[in-house]
């Protein structure tokens, strides 16, 4: 994406979401059995290693297109999303601000199945933002950090404020709605400074002449102020001035009430001073059971909020912990499950902690604080599920979000997920039990979880009924074809498969399935092209996979490298589906019979694959060259690059986050930091970060940091120039061609905006010159600013002809040609890529001119159903609100709000609707 011009960044991305599908197939041979025994032993064994490696024998066959099974995906998945989402806006619209942070709980739990990770952190940050009680603060303050996987941040505490109000440990411990907006900054280090030097001194030694009574324990007379202990509670006020015999006397027995000789000294200095900075942890739990004995409310609260403030280690919390909850102290078991939270997902493997959270005795101590929280353990399971499938952690979690769980909708989350769990597990019976009951919760999507579950107990008969009657009840869907076909045969089953494909073409198992139909016939090469399909717009570690093997039966040993390298980049930990082989082990193998390169030819390679817009390639060879210098930050920067090209958010991330931890400087640092922070919607920080790394030195980075991130907004003359500086002074500065291209290209899109045509133009034709293909497009632009349409389509014809990934070059070629030919270009960038939303929005404008309104609709409508843009919900709403359909003008401009609350258009279709509806 950052390689891209950065107009490009105002488009509508799009989404990719990564759902590997774990498969179970057997070990049966189609077309012979594929080992890395044979393929070894075709190489010369030049070394011992050689010999060895050719020794082994590594059975790597191809599954059978039987074997093969989707996932069922661990979301809701509504049949209608857009009715699901358009009522979900409704309910925010009029809700109070108190019901406001759980309305976007659901949100997130909406969105999840489109795999849009920005969009999914800011559903959590506006939870955040509108949690009152302490406890959801903790928990979403958690959960964004466990977003970003500070975990893997090396020199960075659990604890740290990272300098946003909505994080601050601090901030999170405060009962109510915050004052302060999402992106505001945490004074909080200002305000201990503050707090340390207002302190008072206050006298610890007792004047004779306050002393009117003694409590006795165990021998030793502890002096007091009546007064003041009575004022600790009305309890104490009763016995030290009401009728009772304790009013009257001067030496009070105080032996048998629980609390020692030290402790009671500690009650008189917090009865005069109201400050426990003077004790040790221990003497406030003491007096925090004192306080609950005798109902000191005051010092109760004290107590708790002093305790709350020192917890900060895993360990403290598991011995805080326990106090807390046994003497009902909220803000001292808030903290420590603060402390827990945020240590995931390393604290799930402590088993003691666990004890705390996975049983069933657990919650109910967490219930007598009021903390058995659905939102609580739905953090927890989905944390568990990240890291573990087929944990029984996992399971006993989900088993105690359903005990919490009181809507309707986290009822169906609760138990389908737990069905999902127990499926893998192969508990089928259960899991069966558990989808049962979130379909009667009204999520319809789990009724494939049943039907799966009675097929694995071998009644596919039964499944196949079960999934046809939800067809022939509701509108069918590409998921429920695609789950009939598991149960169909022959013909049928090609026939579901491929109108699965057509209803949504991103699910991933009809194209393995047809892949693998097509080698059991002997056309590998056949089965090839039909992953490519999927490949090109959608990539996946299974279909990665299921390629490589391929190659390999193809003896392409060269393509079947790529594939693997290019999968563990997705997945450094990928395990193959059949033999439980890692990823990295079938390099180590495979690297005996492809030619080793040197890094320097691979930087040759890597330039060639960047200018061919060769990406998987592209991964590859930066993958074999981070093995060749392990830890090379500037290498996984580049890696995090491509990832976010190709929509991999969340292994971007991690490569960035690689890259910070190796970084050789501070001043490089501080740059993968600021991406991280920008990739994660802190465009404040993210500055702040570039200025300080210019400040201890110049380089290109730093500078093309901070010219993107100002770039990524709305540009005025004076901010366009500011950008054009900036990029102008990284460019001053040294780096290699690749990256240099880019910025050249960027640099030109900004003068293409502020109208300076022939200076774009020479920054294009440079770009081009240290061979960044993909500033053909922006001199395209140029050209056709110009009024020559003709060399703008020329000049996307020469990107076209050079980019393996060309279906954005189709699309954009579709802008300099005639209507007829720019229908062929967009069908073509569809059929290389059915999730870019452009094609359909322009054929269907085309049909809303041509006055064929129902079949525009069903041309949005027909992406819609499988991608829920933003965009086309607001033409299709624009469509209905033409025809004079102004309920489906409401649900679409309310489902597109409900994705961004913010989008001016959509904002005034949706009033304007609104008042020719009433």
């Amino acid at each position: 994406m950052r390689g891209l011009k950065l107009v490009e960044r105002f488009k509508s991305t799009q989404v990719h979401a990564l759902n590997s599908e774990a498969t179970g197939r057997k070990n049966k041979a189609t077309g012979g059995a594929i080992t890395i025994r044979s393929l070894v032993s075709k190489s010369k064994s030049k070394t011992t290693t050689t010999s060895a490696v050719a020794n082994l024998f590594v059975p790597l066959q191809l599954p059978s297109s039987d074997s093969l099974e989707p996932s069922i995906e661990p979301y809701l998945k509504p049949i209608n999303l857009v009715e699901a989402l358009a009522e979900l806006y409704h309910r925010q619209e009029c809700c109070l601000q108190s019901e406001k942070a759980s309305l976007c709980v659901e949100q997130f739990t909406l969105l999840r199945g489109l795999g849009d990770q920005k969009l999914l952190r800011r559903c959590i940050r506006t939870a955040r933002q509108n949690a009152a009680d302490v406890l959801s603060k903790v928990v979403l303050s958690a959960w964004l950090r466990f977003e970003r996987r500070e975990d893997e941040l090396e020199g960075v505490s659990s604890m740290d404020c990272g300098g946003c109000v909505i994080e601050c440990p601090k901030e999170n411990l405060v009962h109510g709605f915050s004052p302060f907006s999402i992106n505001d900054r945490c004074q909080c280090p200002q305000v201990t400074k503050q707090e340390t030097s207002t302190e008072e001194n206050v006298c610890l030694c007792l004047p004779d002449e306050e002393k009117d009574v003694s409590f006795c324990i165990g021998g030793e007379e502890i002096d007091c102020v009546r007064w003041r202990i009575a004022a600790l509670s009305d309890p104490f006020k009763t016995m030290l001035y009401g009728g009772f015999a304790e009013s009257k006397m001067r030496k009070i027995v105080f032996s048998q009430n629980g609390i020692c000789s030290k402790g009671m000294r500690a009650v008189e200095l917090y009865s005069r001073a109201k400050r426990l900075d003077f004790f040790c942890p221990m003497t406030v739990l003491e007096l925090l059971s004192f306080a609950n004995r005798f109902c000191c409310e005051e010092m109760k609260a004290a107590c708790d909020a002093h305790l709350a403030s020192i917890v900060g280690s895993v360990d403290d919390a598991l011995i805080f912990i326990d106090h807390g909850l046994e003497e009902r102290a909220p803000l001292l078991v808030a903290s420590c499950l603060q402390v827990l939270l945020r240590e995931l997902p390393n604290s799930l493997c402590n088993s003691n902690l666990m004890n705390v959270f996975c049983s069933s005795q657990g919650r109910k101590r967490l219930a007598i604080v009021g903390y058995d929280s659905f939102l609580l353990y739905y953090f927890l399971s989905q944390v568990a599920m990240e890291e573990s499938m087929v944990s029984k952690t996992a399971v006993m979690l989900l088993e105690r979000l359903g005990e919490c769980a009181t809507e309707r909708w986290q009822k169906a989350l609760a138990f389908h997920q737990l069905g999902c769990v127990l499926l893998e597990r192969k508990d089928y019976k259960e899991a069966q039990h558990s989808f049962e009951a979130a379909a009667e919760a009204g999520h319809l999507y789990s009724v494939a979880g049943v039907a799966r579950s009675k097929y694995k107990q071998g009644q596919p008969y039964s499944a196949y009924k079960l999934i046809s009657s939800l067809m022939f009840e509701h509108k069918p869907a590409g998921w429920m074809y695609q789950e009939r076909a598991l149960y169909n045969m022959g013909r049928e089953k090609m026939f579901d498969l491929d109108v699965a494909t057509e209803l949504d073409p991103s699910l991933s198992f009809p194209y393995k399935y047809r892949a693998l139909r097509k080698v059991e016939e002997k056309q590998i090469r056949a089965g090839i092209l039909e992953l490519d399909k999927i490949i090109g717009f959608k990539l996946s570690p299974d279909c990665l996979e299921l390629r490589a093997r391929m190659f390999i039966a193809l003896k392409d040993y060269d393509s079947s490298i790529r594939d693997i390298r290019a999968l563990l980049t997705l997945e450094p930990n990928y395990i193959t589906s059949n033999e439980k082989i890692t990823g990295k082990y079938l390099v180590h193998l495979l690297s005996h019979v492809v030619q080793e390169k040197s890094q320097a030819e691979c930087w040759i390679q890597l330039y060639e694959q960047w200018s061919s817009v060769d990406d998987v390639g592209s991964l590859a060879i930066i993958h074999q060259m981070l093995e060749n210098e392990p830890g090379k930050s500037l290498l996984e920067f580049r890696q995090s690059l491509l990832l976010l090209r190709l929509n991999c958010q969340k292994a971007a991330m991690r490569s960035l986050r690689m890259a910070r931890n190796h970084s050789s400087s501070m001043q490089e640092r501080l740059i993968y930091e600021g991406w991280i922070l920008y990739d994660t919607g802190y465009r404040d920080e993210a500055l702040a970060r570039a200025d300080r790394s210019i400040t201890i030195q110049r380089s290109f980075e730093a500078y093309f940091l901070k010219a993107y991130v100002l770039a990524d907004t709305s540009l005025d003359h004076e901010s366009a120039s500011y950008v054009i500086e900036l990029l102008e002074e990284a460019l001053k500065c040294p780096s290699d061609g690749l990256r240099k291209g880019q910025a050249l290209n960027n640099l030109g899109s900004i003068y293409v905006d502020c109208g300076k045509l022939d200076l774009a133009k020479a920054c294009y034709e440079n770009a081009l010159a240290i061979r960044h293909t993909r500033a053909h497009q922006g001199l395209a632009r140029v050209y056709h600013q110009k009024n020559q349409r003709k060399a703008a389509f020329d000049e996307m014809t020469k990107l076209i002809e050079k980019a393996e990934s060309n279906a954005s070059a189709y699309e954009k070629r579709s802008e300099y040609c005639d209507r007829e030919r720019a229908k062929v270009d967009l069908d073509v960038a569809t059929q290389l890529d059915p999730l870019r939303t452009y094609p359909y929005r322009y054929r269907a404008a085309v049909m809303m001119d041509e006055q064929k309104e129902s079949e525009a609709v069903e041309e949005l409508t027909k992406a819609i159903n499988f991608k829920p843009d933003l965009q086309m919900l607001h033409l299709r709403a624009a469509f209905y609100e033409a025809v004079g359909d102004l309920s489906s003008a409401l649900q679409d401009c309310q489902a597109a709000l409900c994705l961004d609350p913010n989008h001016t258009d959509t904002l005034d279709l949706y009033q304007r609707a609104r008042k020719l509806s009433f």
